[in-house]
């Protein structure tokens, strides 16, 4: 790509602008700490900088400069309608700043949250993906089990894991161990139907070929029928992620004594909006690194697709 490519994009318009607004004569009677907004700016126009020298998919770049766009987009506007102009209301609608300096003050204890969030999250959704795959496994490689696991996983499937909680905390020890097991119930369901569906409908041909060469079952199931069926088995891994992360947040704001829902809720119930706001952008920014990090895993597992 030529550095006019690279470089000459709206995206450092927008930066500037945003640096520019702050410039406006603050109409809060409260401080609205707009030096950590530029700070975050010039953070975030530094990486900026550096992805796109040494990014070299067009495609790559493109993306991340419009993700990097519509945070400045947001911030922008957040900023005039509060800061600047007033148009919210202040209690509720904290201007950006404010949200920042929380963030920054509160780390050590969101670390602690977001640790017992994915804590939670991966024992329940590992547990279940391991035992959703050698049972969907099992069940797949008979059709005539297959065809009736299916529809008793897709009714069971259909069932809210959240409602299962008063019985989690009637019969479990720990209000961890009810979380670990919404998790479970969340994603083995998705996982299983995804993962039958997928071995009862590996192609014909790799399986005949396999057989030509006289393999065992255990090598036909898991080195043959495993790999083949993986794109099914990642389709009921990204619904049971995205279901884990809304369950795990309501149950942690029902009952929990830590995680990002229990952040949410603890500072919701005092009216303090400014933690609240920190919660949730933290859980949008938790839920975007593991989905990234989950899509890198997949996008390895199925090269062999490309």
């Amino acid at each position: 790509m030529t550095r006019k490519k690279r470089y000459l994009r709206i995206v450092h318009v927008l930066f500037a602008a945003l640096l520019l607004i702050q410039l406006i004569p603050d109409r809060l009677n409260t401080e609205t700490y707009a030096q950590y907004v530029v700070w975050f700016a010039l953070i975030a126009e530094a990486l900026t900088l550096i992805v796109s020298s040494v990014i070299k998919k067009p495609l790559s770049l493109t993306l991340f400069v419009d993700v990097v766009s519509c945070i400045y987009g947001l911030l922008i506007a957040w900023t005039l309608a509060t800061a600047k102009f007033n148009l919210l209301k202040a209690a509720l609608f904290p201007p950006p700043g404010r949200v920042f300096m929380q963030l920054i003050e509160d780390h050590e204890k969101i670390v602690v949250n977001i640790l017992s969030s994915v804590g939670i999250i991966l024992q329940g959704y590992l547990l279940a993906a391991a035992a959703a795959i050698i049972l969907g496994m099992l069940l797949g490689s008979s059709e005539r089990l297959g065809n009736v696991a299916t529809y008793i996983a897709k009714f069971l499937g259909a069932i809210p894991p959240i409602v299962y909680i008063p019985y989690g905390i009637a019969l479990l020890p720990t209000f961890h161990s009810v979380s670990v097991f919404v998790i479970f119930l969340a994603t083995f369901w998705p996982v299983l139907a995804g993962t039958m569906s997928g071995v009862m409908n590996v192609d014909k041909k790799t399986l005949d070929s396999a057989r030509v060469l006289n393999v065992n079952r255990f090598t036909m199931l898991f080195s043959v029928i495993l790999p083949a069926s993986l794109p099914q088995i990642f389709i009921g891994y990204n619904q049971g992620l995205t279901v884990s992360f809304v369950l795990l947040t309501s149950a942690e704001m029902i009952g929990a004594q830590s995680g990002l829902g229990y952040y949410i809720k603890n500072y919701s119930d005092f009216g303090d909006y400014t933690r609240t706001l920190v919660g949730l952008i933290v859980i949008g920014v938790v839920i975007v690194v593991i989905s990234f990090a989950f899509n890198k895993i997949q996008q390895y597992l199925l090269r062999w697709k490309r």
